[in-house]
């Protein structure tokens, strides 16, 4: 009989991590190595615990999901990234799969899908939910500059454009053009709209 594949969860609330877990540990070929609530726990945790797949929730602290993608790819290749979030945007799958993220799930995947997932990610394979997969390639990648992102990110926060020209050491004129560009690419009315229409296709973390 082969080894079952060592799972490590990551997930800053801990009734999911349970669930996940439970749900996970009922699979006789699946076996949950490490759970954590923080990102920046993982990888110490995923060499220790020699995890072979890391499912990682995408807002978390510490470090954001994507980033431990990142970070594994990087320095620990043998265990492979499989997001798994309530946070089904689109800029999110772009971005995972840019991290290097060898799948992306929605917390609502039922059982048997989200274990069939980890199978397929454990082998080498991409998964990625059908649904999310033609709503990111409709919506395309963010419009947004960088500079743009952070300035709307912290508008999105409540700042005024003095806070945020101090916060990113920027002058209050160089933030309003900023935030009209923003408005401008996301179709919004005012900064508050911009700042919740970029959030919602996962652009600003």
């Amino acid at each position: 009989m082969t080894e079952p594949i060592r799972l490590l969860l990551a997930d800053d609330q801990a009734l999911v991590r349970g669930a996940l877990a439970a749900l996970l540990e009922l699979e006789p070929d699946l076996d949950v190595v490490a759970q954590l609530g923080r990102g920046d726990e993982v990888l110490a945790a995923a060499r220790a615990s020699q995890a072979q797949v890391a499912l990682l929730d995408v807002e978390m602290p510490g470090l954001d999901g994507l980033a431990v993608a990142a970070q594994l790819r990087a320095e620990l290749p043998g265990c492979r990234s499989l997001i798994v979030t309530t946070f089904g945007r689109p800029g999110y799958l772009r971005r995972a799969m840019e991290a290097g993220a060898s799948g992306f799930v929605v917390k609502d995947t039922p059982a048997e899908r989200l274990a069939d997932a980890v199978r397929r990610v454990a082998q080498g394979l991409r998964v990625v939910d059908p649904a999310l997969a033609a709503e990111s390639l409709a919506s395309g990648a963010s419009p947004l500059t960088q500079r743009e992102t952070e300035v709307l990110r912290v508008a999105a926060r409540g700042g005024s454009v003095d806070e945020i020209a101090g916060e990113l050491h920027l002058s209050p004129g160089t933030v309003r053009n900023h935030l009209s560009a923003a408005i401008g690419k996301t179709g919004a009315r005012n900064r508050a709209d911009a700042a919740a229409t970029a959030a919602a296709q996962g652009w600003l973390l």
